[in-house]
């Protein structure tokens, strides 16, 4: 009887698919008796309760496929990143999904907002620093200028050599703020502006016409006291990236009669040098 107890509920449940209750109906069994004549027999998928983690992982695996990453998922679907990357790891990401490129695109605009954030920073504590330095500058005294003068000539202006010795001073610079400094500082020994004689030098590509009323506007010179321009011919190849209307070339500026000066200033050059340098430390000149 146990026996045909057991086939009958087995084939209830294996053949008629019927429920744990149903077959208790038909048999008039207990559910306890019932589970024990089941045992090994799997219940029909239509008795069985819907998991809820199997609708989220079909859904991970329909975002893997469109290109999701496994952070992604993990956030979209509020599971921990150690089980998306479990009901995901065995699909690769596609870099050239829709949206694996617009996650590369956020990610690179992410990157561009936060350098332009960081060169703005650095922007406001430069101008800071810079308006910090231009107070403590000051007005300067004559000695100043002098000393200030004499040491950015020995650094930009020509310099005598022993096989070719000249006494002119010759400054050329492409700053004007620089080329003042230097006008300033040759004043402040007694000369006029009028008494110097200025050059362009510009490459050939460049509006010579156009660069030379340029500097005598912001040095208050008269264009007719410039000596013909010195062009520098254009190399097709070149790389260089002083070009356009914003280029204007260098300025020469030459101070003739100049050799007590130029004497002077090599003077104060090497009592500077000799105050500030270490002992044993030569003051010396260049011998070039």
């Amino acid at each position: 009887m146990t026996d045909e107890l057991a086939t009958e509920a087995r084939r209830l449940r294996a053949v008629e698919g019927l429920s744990v209750g149903q077959i208790r109906a038909r048999l008039g069994i207990g559910k306890d008796r019932l589970y024990e004549l089941l045992r090994g027999v799997p219940a029909p998928e239509w008795t069985r309760r819907p998991n809820a983690k199997d609708e989220v992982r079909a859904r991970a695996l329909r975002l893997r496929e469109e290109g999701w990453s496994v952070t992604e998922i993990a956030t979209e679907l509020g599971v921990a990143k150690s089980t998306a990357y479990q009901w995901v790891k065995h699909l690769p990401l596609d870099p050239d999904s829709p949206r694996a490129r617009q996650r590369q695109a956020e990610a690179g605009a992410l990157r561009a907002s936060k350098a332009e954030e960081r060169r703005d920073a650095a922007a406001v504590r430069e101008e800071a620093l810079r308006q910090r330095a231009e107070a403590w500058t000051g007005n300067l005294d004559l000695r100043e200028l002098m000393l200030l003068g004499a040491i950015m000539y020995w650094c930009e202006g020509a310099k005598s050599k022993p096989h070719r010795k000249q006494y002119e001073l010759a400054f050329v610079n492409s700053d004007p703020r620089l080329v003042e400094l230097f006008l300033r500082f040759v004043e402040a020994t007694g000369r006029t502006r009028d008494e110097l004689r200025y050059r362009l030098s510009i490459h050939e590509t460049a509006d010579v016409g156009a660069a030379g009323r340029w500097w005598a506007e912001r040095l208050g010179i008269e264009l007719e006291s410039f000596r013909p321009a010195q062009i520098k011919r254009h190399k097709p190849t070149t790389n260089r990236l002083n070009t356009g209307p914003d280029y204007h070339g260098c300025l020469v500026v030459r101070v003739p009669r100049a050799r007590d000066l130029y004497v002077w200033i090599e003077g104060v050059v090497a009592g500077t040098i000799a105050r500030v340098a270490p002992a044993g430390f030569t003051s010396a000149a260049p011998t070039g």
